[in-house]
């Protein structure tokens, strides 16, 4: 008995960037802000950010949308980024010469990066969503205020 197996929509589409010349500490402070973000809210924060990691990680966002709408023909409206890691590479090694004839080690530090886009018009879990991320405070405005918080009118308050 031979089972037929269902062909599955495609839910994830990625894009790799491998042997990007910066430090994976450098890289994964930026890629820990846009984490669960969507397409078009991750672009904005990648502009917007002074750190030289951005470009190469918003290269790789963008090819991961293109991804996207190629193979699975999805809007970039419904993109979100569910996975993004980024993993220590090979270090480039040269000499420098110094003085005296001796010669110092260079190392610089590659990494590599994975961006994961999922679309959420294809999962029937999610109708809409605007972020995966959790809001920090629940309600922004619930702050407390005691009145006259330094005088108790204990004994303590008299000069």
């Amino acid at each position: 008995m031979l089972k037929k197996k269902k062909k599955e929509n495609k839910k994830e589409v990625y894009a790799l960037g491998q042997h990007i010349s910066m430090s994976a500490d450098k890289a994964r402070r930026v890629i820990d802000q846009i984490r669960g973000r969507s397409y078009e809210e991750t672009l904005m924060i990648l502009e917007l950010m002074p750190y030289r990691a951005c470009y190469p990680i918003f290269k790789l966002v963008y090819s991961a949308a293109a991804n996207a709408s190629y193979n699975t023909s999805s809007t970039e409206a419904n993109l979100v980024i569910s996975k993004a890691e980024v993993n220590k590479g090979t270090a480039i090694k040269k000499f420098k010469p110094k003085a005296r004839g001796r010669s110092y080690p260079i190392k610089k530090p590659t990494c590599h990066i994975t961006i994961v886009m999922k679309d959420l018009s294809l999962d029937n879990k999610y109708v809409e969503i605007d972020s995966l991320k959790k809001p920090r405070w629940k309600n922004k405005h619930t702050a407390i205020a005691y009145p006259d918080m330094y005088s108790s009118g204990g004994i303590w308050d008299k000069k």
